[in-house]
């Protein structure tokens, strides 16, 4: 086919995106579909150690620090009205804790520590008990410049507590990618994992799409149509990489249409179309070793990387339709992974290598489904009269991000792996859609 209009560019953008209206003792928990951790948390109101105390501040720091508890669905946060020990942390690490104050409350946990402010720095200083076997699991200091939002600390506690109970980090410090045209135009957006402090990372005044994290979270890969009005890659770079066009050697007259980067972060996924269908390449972050994965008539698009970096999850619509398939990095070994539903596309795979969550049309709407790699297994995750589509896996492989018209326009909503807690985290004006979960924080 020859160079593809914009109109070409919305049709594989559909295919893509599915979218018609586009501690070490303590054991990891496992989580399966259908199930849902809770533990009970009682979380003290931090001792205010500044040298110009301010009780409302701590008491907002706990107000942070417990809905980001809360966010990871692994915690219930008690109400400090049923303590019977004390609200207030009195000791920096914990010594004076009576554990038998606190299981009678149905705690689990035990959270309090102290935070001090002076004129450079917010320092804050946390202890976690776990109240049934009345030990420490952890305790550790926090650090950042005195004007910087606390908030962002009270995350990074919380994720540090899920990891000390469950094996396995929280996500309330990590931060999702996603296309919004609330201020008119279509341009990559950035909020915090619960939907707070969303800010714009783009502002060229064009059709922006597929956003797409570097795997050391510096910087976002996305496909415009800034440059002569055709598609092509550009990144966003907050430190360390060369922000704009990422693939500038290439013809002119190539289409390109997303890319990804491998968990290395030192290659990319990308696709391309010329005279021919579009095609999956991989190609060097810096441009060189184009080399060319797929070649076929019909169109293969939405590559996803394994978390080993050593296989290729794409669409193809090879089939007659759109179906997920599997390949090596190389190219070699292709085979169709999905068979169930006649639509399926927009797979991402999960960053434990365990499932590859994908859009599957059921009736006349998108419902997001999970695979197991291995096994070929596959089940509804989100059932819902409304479309849902473009899943994107949080980087502890607990969570997923997806877009949801179930509100009448396009939102990003999260839920659990197991289908649970269910919630819209994107508000205000615009459509709102294509989630990417960044990495953990470093």
């Amino acid at each position: 086919m020859g160079v593809p209009s914009a109109r070409s560019f919305a049709l594989l953008a559909c295919l893509a995106l599915a979218a018609p209206a586009a501690a070490a003792e303590r054991p990891a928990v496992v989580v399966t579909p259908g199930s849902n951790q809770s533990f009970r948390a009682a979380l003290q109101r931090f001792a205010d150690r500044s040298p110009a105390p301010d009780e409302r501040r701590a008491e907002r720091f706990r107000d942070a620090l417990a809905a980001a508890l809360e966010f990871s669905d692994a915690f219930q946060v008690l109400d400090p009205k049923a303590f019977l020990g004390p609200a207030v942390t009195r000791s920096p690490g914990g010594e004076d804790v009576v554990c038998a104050d606190w299981t009678p409350i149905g705690a689990d946990a035990l959270i309090g520590g102290g935070l001090r402010v002076d004129p450079r720095e917010l320092a804050v200083e946390f202890h976690v008990w776990d109240t049934a076997r009345c030990s420490g699991l952890l305790r550790k200091r926090y650090r950042q410049a005195a004007d910087a939002d606390p908030a962002a600390i009270a995350r990074r506690i919380a994720d540090d507590v899920v990891e000390a109970f469950l094996g396995v980090r929280g996500v309330a410090s990590t931060e999702l990618a996603f296309i919004s045209n609330r201020n008119g135009n279509s341009e990559v957006w950035v909020m915090n994992a619960d939907g707070s402090s969303a800010r714009p990372a783009t502002a060229n005044r064009s059709l922006n799409a597929f956003p797409s994290w570097s795997p050391g979270g510096d910087a976002i890969l996305y496909t415009s149509y800034r440059y002569r009005n055709r598609p092509h890659l550009f990144l966003t770079s907050r430190a360390g990489r060369r922000a704009g066009r990422v693939l500038p050697e290439l013809n002119g007259s190539v289409s390109q249409f997303r890319g990804v980067f491998d968990p290395s972060g030192r290659k990319l996924a990308v696709v391309l179309s010329g005279k021919s269908a579009a095609e999956i390449f991989t190609v060097n972050a810096d441009g060189s070793g184009l080399e060319r994965l797929t070649n076929h008539a019909a169109i293969d698009i939405a590559p996803t990387w394994s978390p080993d970096g050593r296989r290729i999850a794409f669409v193809s619509d090879r089939s007659g339709a759109p179906q997920v398939y599997l390949m090596q990095a190389d190219g070699r070994d292709v085979r169709r992974l999905t068979y169930e539903g006649t639509y399926n596309t927009h797979p991402a795979w999960s960053p434990d290598g365990r499932y590859i969550a994908y859009e599957s049309r059921v009736g006349g709407s998108f419902d997001i489904w999970l695979i197991d790699v291995e096994s070929g297994q596959a089940w509804p995750l989100v059932d819902h009269p409304r479309s849902d589509e473009a899943p994107s896996w949080a980087p502890n492989s607990r969570k997923i991000a997806f877009t949801s018209t179930r509100r009448g326009r396009p939102d990003v909503y999260v839920v659990d792996v197991g289908g649970a807690s269910l919630r819209q985290i994107t508000q205000g004006a615009g459509e709102n859609r294509s989630p990417a979960w960044g990495p953990f924080p470093r």
